[in-house]
């Protein structure tokens, strides 16, 4: 399976960037664009390891839920 690489920006707006078969260029072109990022640029970078392009999109914009790290 593929890793593909996105910016994320605004409400969930994905741009596809690129796609890579070794995890080791991906992380490296993320790593690139969030230390070349500008201080104004709000856009994240992401990367995501799925059987489609569809299903690395659908993964990066369901909605997460809160993480419970222990009981009160």
């Amino acid at each position: 399976m593929p890793f593909f690489v996105y910016r994320i920006t605004g409400e969930r707006q994905l741009e596809q960037l690129d796609v890579f078969d070794k995890y080791q260029d991906a992380k490296k072109l993320v790593r690139e664009r969030r230390a070349n990022a500008d201080d104004n640029d709000v856009a994240t970078y992401r990367m995501m390891f799925a059987k489609s392009a569809l299903e690395a999109e659908t993964l990066l914009t369901a909605p997460r839920d809160d993480r419970v790290i222990g009981e009160d």
